[in-house]
């Protein structure tokens, strides 16, 4: 069996982006998201560890910058940001050394279509250390962390805020980060 490098991460430190602020954080299991279970079996919710990666990991996650910036509806920026608190994550690292040691490289966080990714998922879910999810590159932010969190570990989150996107304190600088084309 492989081994895991693992690590704990503080619910505090979390930040999600969602349509929703009720039965938060949302644990799907569609298939239609990079490290979802490709049995749908368990569920998976995803996180950033800043407000941009979170805006570009959800909001941006299927959007092609223009020359001069995005081209977002005001429904697509009708969002919730979400912040956590619980007890601590123990989660598998699957980034630089710890990812290569396992015989991967950084395209498991960028590849399409999901079928590999989602092995990796399955395979790290399935570990004897029963983790509650795992670190990995941002495909859409990639000089930062993201997070996919394992259902199993649901009850250790809970919500400590939910502000509107648009009325957040941080809204102003990933905006400035993310220029927006005015539709």
């Amino acid at each position: 069996m492989f081994e895991l490098h693992i690590e704990q991460v503080a619910p505090a430190s979390l930040v999600r982006i969602s349509r929703y602020n009720t039965n938060e954080p949302y644990f799907g299991k569609s298939g239609g998201n990079r490290f979802d279970d490709p049995q749908a079996v368990y569920s998976t919710s995803y996180f950033g560890f800043t407000l941009p990666c979170a805006f570009a990991e959800t909001v941006l996650h299927d959007e092609i910058a223009g020359p001069t910036g995005f081209k977002l509806t005001a429904d697509q920026l009708d969002r919730y940001v979400l912040t956590f608190q619980g007890e601590l994550l123990n989660v598998a690292a699957l980034y630089g050394p710890h990812l290569k040691n396992l015989g991967g490289n950084a395209a498991v966080s960028s590849m399409t279509p999901y079928d590999i990714p989602q092995q990796w998922s399955r395979a790290v879910h399935d570990h004897p250390a029963h983790v509650d999810g795992f670190l990995y590159m941002s495909n859409h932010l990639n000089d930062q962390k993201a997070l996919v969190v394992f259902d199993r570990a649901k009850g250790k989150l809970v919500v400590s805020t939910s502000v509107k996107f648009e009325q957040h304190p941080g809204a102003a600088q990933v905006l400035a980060i993310f220029p927006l084309i005015p539709t």
